[in-house]
């Protein structure tokens, strides 16, 4: 269950949806504090306050927007049902996760991987997918998908990139 359900005329709502605004168009390095206050119309101790950091920040964001993600793309593993080729489920929940992250210009934001290197969620739904699951095929795919956002935040045209995903091909134990 969420810890807070967010109201965006609160300080911190709004603090929320400025980071994701922002923190979606550009790199972590290139938002300044000042600018994310004045889009949010509060002080820059609001930031501190709520949440300690502008990487405190980042992070309640990114695990949001993460999580929004990955609830597509397990809803597109779900609906593929129990194929025998998890090669397609997993092509397709990478295909719906970018059309979500180009659509809600969540670019950025995903591009990198996740601040707490300890865990990268996205890494993990894509090991546990393929059969058997293979903790290193899911980072390599998350990496790729990753890489997508990145050159169409450079300017690649999202066609192109999701045909590069497409075109990915994984040989698991039922498809091999």
């Amino acid at each position: 269950m969420r810890e807070w359900i967010p109201v965006s005329t609160s300080p911190k709502g709004r603090l929320v949806l400025a980071a994701v605004k922002e923190f979606g168009a550009r790199p972590f390095d290139e938002v300044t504090v000042t600018e994310l206050a004045a889009a949010a119309e509060v002080t820059t101790g609001a930031i501190y306050h709520h949440f300690g950091s502008k990487l405190g920040l980042y992070a309640f964001v990114r695990h949001d927007v993460e999580r929004r993600l990955l609830d597509r793309m397990e809803g597109a593993m779900a609906a593929a049902g129990t194929t025998s080729d998890r090669s397609a489920a997993v092509t397709s929940a990478m295909l719906v996760g970018l059309d979500f992250a180009v659509g809600e210009n969540f670019l950025r934001i995903l591009a990198d991987p996740p601040p707490d290197a300890g865990q990268d969620r996205l890494a993990d739904l894509l090991s546990h997918s393929t059969a058997p699951p293979a903790p290193a095929l899911g980072r390599v795919l998350a990496a790729a998908w990753r890489a997508a956002l990145t050159v169409i935040a450079e300017g690649t045209q999202p066609e192109q990139a999701r045909a590069a995903l497409a075109a990915l091909r994984l040989h698991t134990r039922d498809n091999a």
